[in-house]
């Protein structure tokens, strides 16, 4: 394997096995529940994720924060003291302020170690569809690929990585702005759900709407088979908010629809579900486009 490391944030989702099977370096946003604050960490450590969701379901106030500048830095002097190149795949630019701490800490950095590699990707993805971009990441590294050749195929793929959201509750989406009280209001009296995704800008968009629950699930799946790229020859990420049920359900559709590689299913984890709520599942693969 190329002697780089990966270094991420806790907002790609992975299962903590997975990030330590993969060598990830993965530094945690945090969220503050009332008067606690609680790391985003993969493992459920800080706080589990089930806790989490069950305090936002009694309505308690939740606030998020993301890595700051000093933290990446200190992360990345000690990988680069070591003599290693350090490739950063953090957390969409429109979504968290991430990205810029850790490009500002890299572009410091850069001049004190000129022998050195160290490179930030805006991954403009949330969720698992970050960590779906870091699986791509790892397996060209174990391929062979250096540190330029892998940065280069993110550059070049990461706005085919495609990301479809619902949520349950709309009052989530209300809080951060994302749709209007009347929205809200009124998708809610009518069993309204929202369909939404990420755009090339790296922000939550929503952009289409489903009467009941099953079906904005299954309009998951008709968006994926309406661009997917090659599914037999790919991983499929589903992330959920406390919801394992519907996960799973939309995961069966999947594979009866698709012959693919495999499913990855995780939570949500609690910075991004902190805005889109419990009953949030996102599905994500490569496509042809966004």
């Amino acid at each position: 394997m190329n002697d780089f490391v990966i270094l991420t944030d806790s907002c790609c989702d992975l299962p903590g096995d997975l990030a330590r099977e993969w060598g990830l370096e993965v530094l945690p946003l945090s969220v503050h529940l009332g008067d606690q604050e609680y790391l985003n960490d993969l493992d459920g450590k800080s706080i589990s994720f089930h806790d989490f969701y069950d305090q936002l379901r009694q309505e308690a106030v939740c606030t998020t924060s993301a890595v700051n500048m000093e933290t990446f830095q200190e992360k990345m002097e000690s990988l680069l003291k070591q003599g290693k190149d350090v490739l950063c795949i953090l957390f969409s630019s429109g979504l968290s302020n991430t990205y810029n701490a850790g490009h500002l800490a890299a572009q410091e950095l850069i001049a004190q170690y000129p022998d050195r590699k160290l490179y930030t990707v805006d991954s403009l993805c949330a969720s698992l569809g970050q960590g779906l971009l870091i699986q791509h990441a790892v397996e060209l590294q174990k391929s062979g690929k250096n540190i330029d050749q892998v940065r280069d195929w993110l550059e070049e793929n990461k706005l085919k990585l495609c990301h479809w959201f619902t949520v349950d509750d709309l009052n989530h989406l209300k809080r951060g702005g994302r749709v209007s009280s009347a929205t809200a209001l009124i998708g809610t009296v009518l069993g309204i759900k929202p369909v939404l995704h990420v755009d090339d800008e790296g922000h939550l968009i929503n952009v289409g709407k489903a009467r009941g629950r099953k079906a904005s699930l299954i309009a998951l799946v008709d968006q994926m088979e309406e661009t997917v790229i090659d599914p037999e020859k790919q991983m499929i990420y589903i992330s959920h908010g406390d919801c394992l049920e519907d996960a799973e359900w939309v995961r069966d559709e999947v594979l009866r629809r698709f012959s693919v590689k495999g499913v990855v299913i995780n939570y949500v984890g609690p910075v991004i579900g902190a805005h889109s709520g419990p009953g949030t599942i996102a599905l994500f693969f490569l496509g042809v486009h966004r």
